[in-house]
């Protein structure tokens, strides 16, 4: 069988602010377990097959900064970025502005980044190329 990615796992101490927000990108709640394995909360999103585990930390977590190791960024597609824009009015603070505009263009098209609560930092583009 050809492996696919099927998950990534993000933690955060903002649970409620965190779900929140991806359930606004357009996840689907599939599963939340609370007092899992010493957690508050291991919760299952989905979009379009692809999941995203949340979960709370065993212990109080460290801030996320951009100068990490690992995953920088969730990158997803739409060809409408000002919809999306728009259906995430609530989170106009968390736009990640380049040279003062939120779309801009890059290699054969053009995307848009905000600011989970957490901090992870999400990607939308509108080209399915790389």
């Amino acid at each position: 069988m050809t492996p696919f990615v099927h998950h990534v796992c993000i933690q955060t101490n903002q649970y409620e602010a965190s779900k929140a927000f991806y359930l606004a990108l357009g996840f689907k709640l599939e599963e939340e377990t609370p007092n899992f394995h010493g957690r508050n909360f291991n919760t299952w999103l989905s979009l379009n097959g692809f999941f995203i585990e949340l979960q709370t930390g065993k212990k109080e977590l460290t801030p996320f900064d951009k100068n990490h190791e690992g995953i920088q960024h969730l990158c997803l597609y739409t060809d409408d970025l000002e919809g999306v824009i728009e259906s995430l009015a609530t989170y106009s603070d968390n736009f990640i502005k380049k040279d003062g505009k939120i779309i801009y263009h890059v290699a054969n098209g053009e995307l848009f980044k905000l600011t989970a609560p957490e901090g992870t930092i999400i990607e939308y583009r509108n080209n399915l190329g790389i």
